[in-house]
């Protein structure tokens, strides 16, 4: 366990990310961009579970890391108490001013551990794992516990507007909510859509929620002979997608794994694609709008806030392996069609989705959290010295 970092700056306070898992996603390039973009401004100090590349990507950004070997999404109790005892152990040794939470199972320890700690938690939602589409175990556990752990957080972030009406059911004061939308910085990238189309790409997680089963059946049906489907992502589903893919569209389909510079490729395809049972604020989409790509996605409330309703991609009802279908040959077959929609995408990132509103909000969210847990301590110091 590592030992206390010294006393820090009064002015620059110690903050305390918490993560599940360190392998690269939607939430974890959340926490990536964070640390850049609030460097100059924070002690930032990592915690994660697992062995993955953001451990190095938070030390490029001038964190300190602290691996947790215990955190992962098992929901053995007994597992969840031992890697409560070693979460603890952490940040007493880190002395965070504020813990910023991310992921379910992160969430739900980091706010049992700020409150036994007395430590401010803020935490961000990618996504309640309580919708309707989720599996009915899945939704019952995570209905439960956001609501025991609703209590303990003192200030909650939603990433669209959909999941704070979700938190609308949670005991916590509404003006403990905000709804913070993902943003991401730019890129130099740039896709062309009106080229000939010759490569869909699927940036994701090879794993539930997301559906790579459902796109490869569509795109194997869709009559499109000179494109190929790019998936690229780790995840425990890749071998049955392989062969599935083997099954359906065999030499179509590729299996990039995870991917270093995602604009880059991006930048190589005509449109791109994503196919889910549910979702919060996914990044892959921005980062496919940031690129000029035409989105073909899932029709879900997130996704619809951020392609506005459709006006900048195509959304798709359902997980209708036909409906998906037609919509890759109708892009597949609409030169003009992806060329505007590109641009539409293009032009609502740069609108709506950067990254420097999205850490300035956030920013705000911590300058209230620890004025807050200032309060409060002060509170608490007084009634205890009235009592004396």
């Amino acid at each position: 366990m590592p030992s206390p970092l010294p006393n820090h700056h009064p002015l620059r306070p110690r903050i305390a990310y918490l993560i599940t898992n360190s392998e690269i996603g939607g939430a974890q390039t959340h926490v990536a961009d964070l640390l850049q973009a609030l460097r100059d401004r924070t002690e930032p100090v990592l915690l994660a579970g697992g062995d993955g590349p953001l451990l190095d990507i938070a030390r490029a950004a001038g964190a300190r890391t602290v691996r947790l070997p215990l955190l992962d999404n098992a929901l053995s109790p007994l597992r969840a108490l031992a890697t409560l005892r070693q979460l603890l152990a952490a940040l007493r040794a880190a002395q965070p001013d504020l813990i910023h939470a991310h992921s379910a199972k992160a969430g739900a320890l980091g706010r049992v551990a700020g409150w036994l700690l007395g430590i401010p938690v803020v935490y961000t939602v990618h996504g309640f794992a309580f919708k309707a589409a989720a599996p009915a175990r899945q939704r019952l556990v995570s209905r439960v516990m956001e609501w025991l752990l609703a209590p303990l957080t003192t200030r909650l972030i939603c990433v669209a507007q959909a999941e704070r009406s979700l938190a609308a059911a949670l005991p916590i004061p509404a003006a403990r909510i905000s709804v913070i939308r993902n943003g991401i910085a730019d890129s130099s990238a740039r896709a062309t859509p009106g080229a000939p189309l010759r490569r869909i790409v699927m940036v994701a997680r090879l794993a539930a929620p997301k559906r790579a089963d459902l796109l490869i059946r569509a795109f194997a049906r869709a009559a499109l002979p000179d494109c190929e489907l790019v998936l690229a992502g780790g995840g425990p589903q890749m071998a049955a997608l392989r062969t599935l893919a083997d099954t359906m569209a065999p030499g179509r389909v590729r299996f990039a794994g995870p991917v270093a510079d995602v604009p880059a490729l991006l930048a190589s395809a005509q449109a791109f694609a994503l196919a889910s049972d549910h979702e919060g604020f996914p990044l892959s989409v921005l980062e496919a709008m940031r690129a000029g790509l035409p989105v073909i996605a899932s029709d879900l409330p997130g996704i619809r806030e951020q392609l506005d309703d459709g006006a900048c991609g195509l959304l798709v009802a359902g997980n209708d392996e036909h409906a998906w279908s037609g919509a890759l040959e109708r892009l597949a077959g609409d030169t003009a069609l992806r060329e505007s929609l590109g641009r539409a995408a293009r032009t609502r990132w740069a609108r709506e989705f950067g990254l420097a509103p999205m850490a300035e909000a956030t920013w705000a969210i911590y300058l209230q959290a620890l004025a807050g847990g200032l309060a409060a301590a002060r509170a608490a110091a007084s009634t205890g010295a009235s009592g004396q």
